[in-house]
């Protein structure tokens, strides 16, 4: 995001850090501001044009709700101009309730605090599945048949991961800053550089040369067994690709399981299911732009669902297929 602004030479740009002292090269002011403490924000932000502004929901005891409304709070004090959000879908509006996905929901409901606040600008981004995040967060692994690739619960034909270059989302950053009036009225801004599906990020990787392999793994288990026994997908394989940890939250007589995502951005937002009887996991892929599409599964067959209301990316034909 600086990079991208001090390219731009039109702004003089300040870095906001817990750690000053660790990283006086960052830009060309570099001042120290936590969003744990709301006390030193408003210095912060002072004399600011404007204010970009991402949380990290993966940060342990992090509380983005209260940390971007105290940053809200302080941009608007300062008489900060034009304050750009970085959010992502609201899931659960999209779903009816359908699906939890916290780190997108959490997001979206700052939107409302941003569109109150009264900037006489404001902006919000909405950042992709990162291309970074296969040699990541979301690296392929080995597999327990010897091959390195993914084993993940999702149809790898379907065009619905939105992707993009991390580097690039700063420009869109700049940009906005640059024309607020053609930008800064509440619009929302993705960046998507392209609409793929898993089988064609794993060919164009193996046309470079790799042999990676994906391997769907089936949404509907037994679910006695995939507690009971080790080669059991929704029980062993998710835990050990190093995507999904299994939470059973009631055992009265019914299992309702949260699949809650321990890396990337790739979830499977929920599980309801009857203990004896067969799992049929309804899933989403909150990928890049969010939520893409719903994939009901029902007796083998997919559903894509990007006409879901509410759905951000309405009308884009790569959804469609």
């Amino acid at each position: 995001m600086v990079r991208a602004l001090q390219a731009r030479g039109e702004f003089k740009v300040r870095a906001l850090t817990r750690n000053p002292g660790k990283n006086r090269e960052l830009a060309e002011e570099v001042v120290e501001a936590d969003l744990d403490r709301p006390e030193t924000l408003k210095a912060a932000f002072e004399g600011a044009h404007g204010v970009f502004l991402v949380t990290n929901f993966w940060e342990e005891g992090s509380d983005e709700l209260k940390q971007a409304a105290a940053a809200v709070r302080a941009a608007k004090d300062a008489g900060v101009n034009h304050f750009i959000w970085s959010t992502l879908p609201d899931v659960e509006a999209i779903s009816g309730g359908k699906f939890h996905v916290p780190h997108f929901t959490g997001k979206a409901k700052i939107d409302r605090i941003v569109k109150e606040a009264g900037f006489a600008h404001h902006t919000f981004v909405i950042a992709p599945f990162f291309y970074q995040n296969l040699v990541g967060s979301l690296a392929p692994q080995k597999q327990a048949d010897g091959f390195v690739g993914w084993a993940l619960p999702l149809d790898p034909t379907v065009r619905g991961i939105h992707m993009g270059d991390i580097t690039e989302l700063g420009d869109i950053v700049a940009g906005a800053f640059a024309r607020p009036d053609e930008a800064g009225n509440g619009e929302y801004l993705p960046l998507v550089g392209d609409f793929m599906s898993f089988n064609e990020i794993v060919d164009a990787l193996n046309r470079q040369g790799h042999k990676f392999s994906f391997k769907y793994v089936p949404t509907r288990v037994p679910l006695l067994e995939a507690f009971k026994t080790e080669p059991q997908p929704l029980a062993c394989v998710l835990p050990r690709q190093g995507l999904f940890d299994l939470h059973p939250q009631r055992m009265d007589g019914s299992v309702e399981a949260s699949l809650a995502p321990a890396l990337g951005r790739l979830a499977l937002a929920r599980t309801l299911c009857d203990v004896g009887d067969e799992a049929r996991m309804e899933h989403v892929i909150p990928m890049a732009c969010g939520i893409t599409a719903a994939i009901e599964v029902e007796g083998g067959a997919s559903q894509v669902r990007p006409d879901l209301p509410g759905h951000p990316l309405q009308g884009f034909e790569p959804l469609r297929q």
